[in-house]
């Protein structure tokens, strides 16, 4: 008696448990839940990249600073200010695209008529 109780119990209690996950996942095949969860996804891939970004800027910065201890492009301790600029003077002259040609008449070759 005591044997078929035990059985009895242990196989209520398996399909109690079976019940309860086949309910849990048609829970999560809701469109309601399918949705939330790509939001949720969405947010956690945004908040990857940019932690990458900040993380490639950081980088680039340190290795900029290597660079330029290397090379010697520290900033020097004083600014010095950039020359005065330069005036040309320019004389005025002017230079057509046209020439005339032996015959009068212009064009690159002189040949042309129109």
């Amino acid at each position: 008696m005591f044997r078929r109780a035990f059985w009895f119990t242990t196989g209520a209690a398996a399909g109690v448990w079976a019940t309860n996950k086949v309910h849990q996942k048609l829970r999560k095949l809701q469109p309601d839940s399918l949705a939330a969860q790509a939001a949720e996804k969405a947010v956690e891939t945004g908040n990857r990249l940019r932690q990458f970004a900040l993380d490639v800027r950081t980088g680039m910065a340190d290795r900029e600073e290597q660079l330029h201890d290397a090379l010697g492009l520290s900033e020097p301790a004083e600014v010095r200010e950039l020359p005065a600029p330069r005036r040309a003077v320019l004389e005025p002259h002017h230079r057509t695209t046209r020439r005339t040609g032996p015959n009068g008449l212009t064009g690159p070759t002189g040949k042309e008529d129109h």
